[in-house]
């Protein structure tokens, strides 16, 4: 993959629609320690980073594309950290809804759930083991 230092540099990215980009990005460094790389206008969009993942969020675009809504939710972004139970109080005290308490999982993983301001949903991860798919129900598939 070639560089380039106006994108972000993952592989994946996804792109979340906020009706106020800066208020969002401004939660997102506080709530969940993101760091803005690239502001594109005032508030049309801006990328963030979080360790090596990359996440752009941008303005509603002519109704066409928009945050949530109440009536369901169509996605939600999961951020792997090192301290599931630290990062949930941090962004409990910058004003998240927690969903679900930071748990422990027979895969390996310590998770909690979180909603931003803006009705984005989250799951924040935290490897506690390296632990076979096959120990918990799942299958491996391919290489």
């Amino acid at each position: 993959m070639k560089p380039n230092r106006s994108v972000p540099g993952s592989v994946v990215i996804p792109v979340l629609v906020y009706p106020d980009v800066r208020a969002a990005v401004t939660f997102l460094e506080e709530a969940f320690g993101f760091e803005e790389r690239v502001r594109i206008g005032e508030d049309h969009r801006a990328q963030l980073r979080y360790g090596d993942g990359g996440l752009i969020v941008r303005d509603v675009h002519h109704e066409a594309l928009r945050p949530p809504d109440s009536g369901g939710r169509s996605h939600e972004v999961m951020v792997r950290v090192e301290d599931a139970r630290g990062h949930c109080e941090r962004a409990r005290a910058a004003g998240a809804t927690i969903l679900s308490e930071a748990t422990d999982h027979k895969y390996g993983e310590r998770q909690y759930q979180a909603q931003d301001p803006f009705g984005h949903h989250w799951t924040f991860s935290e490897t506690l083991a390296d632990t076979r798919p096959e120990d918990w129900g799942g299958v491996s598939v391919g290489g």
